[in-house]
């Protein structure tokens, strides 16, 4: 007798302004999953927040001609309920009696940004008791919220850019001009580089902080760091222990500023060196505060930590990511493609970790 398919509901699309690289992200899965091995349930969120049934159609969800996808908002309606017993999707046909669509062995959030990244969706599943790739309810907030994220980072002793905080319709901190110019604006609840500024001349400092907020009323003001852009991947293991790939630098190319939404995503302007040309010491360095960084948070699953390391050899955390971009040409599978572990591999062993470590206290 075959063993049954494993029913898998892959999440996509969302209320954030990654929307569409979230759509990217989950065509990208949708094309590899064994449909021998899993019964694939396509799931997109609405920008306005309505869940729906989408087609499993991976083509629909690429980027063409600087065009992005977006979830379809004429799917059948669903809901899933925070009700343990169920571990099912609910039909909401209008006019009916809501339907039942099955239980769900595991779901695939692959959402970026907040109202999905953020623990908000990962605390849905867990009431309704249906386990899910990725970190838990805790780490999933605390690394959307840089500023959070970073006092996680000082607790812990992991060396990272300094920062103030800057909210919305309040003075901006004196402090800010202690950092020194140039400077990086960011939302803190963001990402994708959607919202963020170098600012060369305080001058600039409020229409910078402007664009931010029209993200998040909460935002960084950073210290621009001299250096290189590292990144590196952590995955967990059979044994749910973490382990760190071969890590990757990221050099922007083609008049680019920064690494922007841009560059990452529309235009042919960034250069990638996996792994990065620096000395084995600091590509240890880079691995070992990767998976330190992923247990100060609690992180579960997966995650890429990106960091600076410094002219001065300095390496130094600058932020986490939870779900990171899931293309085969996004930079964690490309990094532990280079580790030895193919694109469909990596989507195998999430999922099987996320069915492993099940929900609840742990």
């Amino acid at each position: 007798m075959t063993e049954p398919r494993v029913r898998v509901a892959v999440l996509f699309g969302g209320r954030s302004s990654e929307h569409a690289i979230s759509c990217v992200s989950a065509g990208s899965v949708l094309a590899v999953l064994d449909r021998d091995r899993y019964d694939v349930l396509p799931i997109g969120i609405t920008p306005d927040g309505r869940w729906v049934l989408a087609a499993d159609d991976p083509s629909s969800l690429a980027i063409r001609d600087r065009s992005l996808p977006a979830v379809d908002p004429s799917g059948t309606a669903l809901a899933l309920p925070g009700d343990p017993t169920a571990k099912g999707l609910v039909v909401l046909d209008p006019g009916e009696v809501p339907g039942d669509l099955g239980a769900v062995d595991v779901v695939f959030p692959l959402l970026h940004g907040p109202y999905g990244e953020d623990g908000t969706v990962q605390g849905l599943l867990e009431l309704a008791g249906v386990p899910y790739v990725g970190s838990g309810v805790f780490a999933s907030a605390a690394c959307m919220d840089k500023a959070h994220m970073k006092r996680l980072f000082d607790a812990a002793a992991l060396p990272s850019p300094r920062h103030v905080v800057v909210r919305a319709g309040r003075p901006v901190p004196a402090d800010v001009r202690d950092l020194g110019l140039p400077v990086f604006v960011k939302p803190a609840r963001a990402g994708s580089s959607i919202g963020i500024a170098r600012v060369d001349d305080w001058a600039d400092l409020d229409g910078a902080l402007a664009a931010a907020h029209r993200q998040d009323p909460k935002a960084l003001v950073e210290q621009a760091v001299a250096g290189r852009e590292i990144e590196c991947g952590v995955l967990a293991g059979l044994d749910g222990e973490p382990e760190a790939s071969v890590p990757a630098e990221v050099r922007v190319t083609g008049g680019r500023p920064f690494y922007d939404f841009e560059a990452k995503y529309l235009d042919d302007a960034t250069e990638f060196d996996i792994p990065p040309d620096l000395d084995e010491p600091t590509i240890e360095r880079v691995r070992a505060l990767a998976i330190e960084a992923f247990r100060a948070l609690d992180c579960e699953g997966l995650a890429r930590v990106d960091f600076f390391v410094c002219t001065d050899g300095r390496v130094l955390v600058n932020e986490v990511n939870t779900m990171p971009g899931f293309t085969p040409a996004s930079m964690f599978p490309r990094m532990w493609a280079a580790a030895g572990v193919s694109y469909p591999q990596l989507v195998d062993r999430l999922i099987r970790d996320a069915l492993r470590r099940g929900t609840g206290l742990r």
